[in-house]
């Protein structure tokens, strides 16, 4: 199911929220200048378990590629992968930048990314495959909604064949129900054979699993002062 929406509206700017959307489509037309040498663009910028544990392999120091766990927040695959992103983290990212504060917000959305690249990299630490995507970090922000706003309304397309109906699902149960599916496939990778796909490449779900645990851990333990207002849209 894709969502298309939340009936929440912020009372602040969400200005830390589009700045970032900003600066991920700015990142992507960035890669797509690099022409033939985006390949070597994406080695450089992306994050590489393996070199994380091991950077003298690479030349590296262990600062560098610290570094590239951030870095590779704003780098992405492809134009879907990018508007996938974008979508989510436009429709979630408002409400909880408004419920946290926008410096708050920030540091949380990088810490979420962190995590998420961390768990993935602990998980398969001799992996040589570049992760990239702010997948982590939405991931984080969607766990921090689900906390805030279990009740909202999350207008989404449900494919039924040829049929694309609009129906409105209660954020919490939304958000569950992503995380399950991430959870599950990610489970799946755990198998021999699913680590002989994911030795190919492909979505980084535990990266997913744990920004969203993160997300929701950060937003228990660092509650607003007062529970985030919950003004609704007409919808």
């Amino acid at each position: 199911m894709i969502p298309i929406r939340d009936t929440l509206s912020s009372r602040t700017v969400p200005f830390v929220t589009r700045l970032l959307v900003v600066a991920n489509v700015a990142v992507f037309l960035l890669e797509v200048l690099q022409g033939e040498s985006l390949d070597a663009f994406l080695q450089t910028f992306a994050f590489v378990p393996q070199r994380l544990f091991h950077p003298g392999l690479y030349g590296w120091t262990f600062t560098d590629a610290v570094v590239t766990i951030f870095s590779a927040m704003f780098l992405h695959g492809g134009v879907m992968h990018l508007l996938g992103n974008m979508l989510f983290l436009w429709i979630f990212g408002d409400n909880v930048e408004d419920a946290l504060g926008h410096m708050k917000f920030l540091v949380f959305y990088l810490t979420a990314g962190a995590g998420a690249s961390l768990l993935q990299a602990f998980l398969s630490p001799s992996s040589t495959i570049p992760n990239l995507g702010a997948s982590g970090a939405i991931a984080g922000v969607l766990g921090a909604y689900f906390v805030y706003y279990p009740r909202a309304r999350i207008v989404t397309v449900v494919p039924l064949f040829i049929l694309f109906p609009l129906v409105e699902i209660p954020a919490g149960l939304y958000l569950l129900g992503w995380f399950a599916l991430q959870f599950w496939m990610g489970s799946a990778q755990l198998t021999r054979a699913g680590r002989a796909a994911a030795s190919q490449g492909g979505v980084a779900f535990w990266a997913h699993v744990g920004g969203f645990v993160l997300g929701v851990a950060w937003a228990l333990v660092f509650r607003p002062s007062r529970r985030p207002a919950a003004t609704y849209r007409i919808s």
